[in-house]
């Protein structure tokens, strides 16, 4: 965990934002794979790491702005936890760790919030992701189980999506260590990239290449020759000569801070002629979009000046026609670029969705299209010294999506399919690095990891 002033800093400028009342922290509990002792791995909640830092289950948290204190509540661990699992600090003692100086057992929860909703105080909470946090809201304040997210409190919501959007030293220095170990796994994957093996192989090198460095997966991988399919999580294939190898991935530092990291490199490690052409027009709306980032800068604006650059590039390719400005104005580039150009990332590959994408991407200047395409970009609001986010342009040949808008002759003055409909087999390509917004402009984190044509290349030899 950082120093307990860290924690300390971050409760205060809380305490600031949100005016009255308590603010209700619950930590994850364990979560049964198929019976109760048989769990998966253990990930604390990112909001209560954030705020208190202690990384196991059993916790709960309460920020008392009213009193001005912190509270923190869980049970010291008995004799038959201490056979199974090993020895664990006295709570009171970890509690000291990140600055709170009061603890109680699990129980005082319920009765620390019981009594301030008899004297009529305000108790707030998050919206909770997991069922068994919505149940327990539930049950602790009364709200029927179905209204419970709806009642999530936005004073809440926002200070804490505030205050975790803008990276401290400490924390892009936990994000780039993560991106240290994702960069000596795509070192060792990209030389797998074989005719012949199977994806799974490539997932295997990978998993354990973080496993041995002491951190986990952020997410589970994607690596798959379809690369047509975004969100691809099948290893079954084989690989086979004259198909990309898209690998979207990221380890998690020892705290649990995120990286997120995609090539393409061709199978075989040559990329022929079409593959050549397709990745380096990706790569140069890659690299357009992450020279536009800097303060001031609407991340929408940078999404759609990408969607140009490429659009231009499928242009000079034959495969779209026309006025590029008016094609990705009404959508039409959408069909070969489907997503967003990047979200933010921090404690959560996706930082902190749980609290609604909307809360964390979106504000009053910007609000959300419901352009095809442009309606999943996921950060789109004005850029700030310390956001951090992901830049992943990518270009995909989507067999029942181009059937589908020829069928409906949709965008016919700006798409050719006839010549889109030769690149069905082609899959997709998408390339990603993690970016911070800096005072001036912008930094690319982490060692560079081979991303050229020439560097996939050697790497793959």
């Amino acid at each position: 965990m950082f120093k307990e002033t860290t924690y300390l800093q971050r409760r205060k400028l809380l305490k600031k934002q949100v005016p009255s009342g308590l603010l209700l922290f619950f930590g994850n509990e364990e979560s049964p794979m198929n019976y109760q002792d048989n769990a998966y791995h253990f990930r604390q909640d990112s909001t209560f790491l954030y705020f208190f830092g202690l990384d196991s289950p059993g916790l709960a948290a309460i920020v008392d702005v009213d009193e001005n204190v912190d509270l923190l509540f869980g049970d010291d661990i008995g004799l038959e936890d201490i056979i199974w699992m090993g020895e664990l600090p006295k709570l009171k003692d970890r509690a000291s760790q990140v600055g709170v100086r009061h603890c109680a057992p699990k129980k005082a929860f319920g009765e620390y919030v019981a009594k301030a909703v008899a004297a009529g105080r305000k108790v707030r909470f998050l919206p909770p992701y997991r069922s068994d946090t919505a149940v327990a809201i539930s049950t602790l304040l009364g709200l029927p189980l179905g209204e419970v997210k709806a009642e999530a409190c936005g004073d809440f919501i926002k200070a804490v999506v505030d205050q975790r959007l803008i990276k401290s030293k400490e924390e892009v220095r936990e994000i780039e260590s993560a991106i240290e170990v994702s960069a000596e796994m795509y070192r060792a994957a990209m030389k797998l990239a074989r005719p012949g093996r199977f994806e799974r192989e490539v997932v295997g090198a990978m998993e354990g290449i973080v496993n041995a460095l002491g951190c986990k997966m952020a997410f589970p991988p994607i690596v798959t020759i379809n690369g047509q399919t975004l969100h691809m999580h099948s290893h079954a294939n084989e690989l086979r000569k004259g198909r990309m190898l898209v690998m979207d991935a990221g380890a998690e530092s020892w705290l649990h801070y995120a990286s997120d990291i995609t090539r393409t490199v061709p199978v075989g490690g040559k990329f022929n002629q079409r593959q050549k052409d397709i990745y380096e027009i990706v790569l140069e709306g890659q690299e357009t979009a992450i020279r536009s980032i800097k303060p001031g800068v609407m991340y929408k604006e940078i999404h759609l000046k990408t969607a140009r650059t490429m659009a231009s590039g499928l242009k000079d390719l034959g495969l779209m026609k026309g006025s590029v400005d008016d094609a990705v104005a009404q959508g039409a580039h959408a069909m070969f670029f489907p997503h967003g150009l990047g979200h933010n990332m921090g404690l959560d590959v996706h930082d902190m969705e749980d609290l609604g994408e909307n809360h964390v991407g979106y504000d009053k200047t910007v609000q959300r299209s419901s352009q095809f395409g442009l309606a999943y970009l996921r950060m789109a609001r004005e850029l700030r010294p310390g956001h951090v986010l992901t830049v992943e342009p990518g270009l995909y040949f989507i067999p029942a999506l181009v059937t589908l808008w020829k069928k409906e002759k949709k965008h016919r003055d700006f798409i050719v399919y006839d010549k889109a409909e030769t690149f069905l087999d082609f899959g997709g390509v998408r390339i990603e690095d993690n970016v911070l917004v800096t005072e001036k402009g912008r930094r690319v984190l982490g060692t560079p990891i081979p991303k050229t044509v020439a560097e996939i290349e050697k790497a793959c030899r």
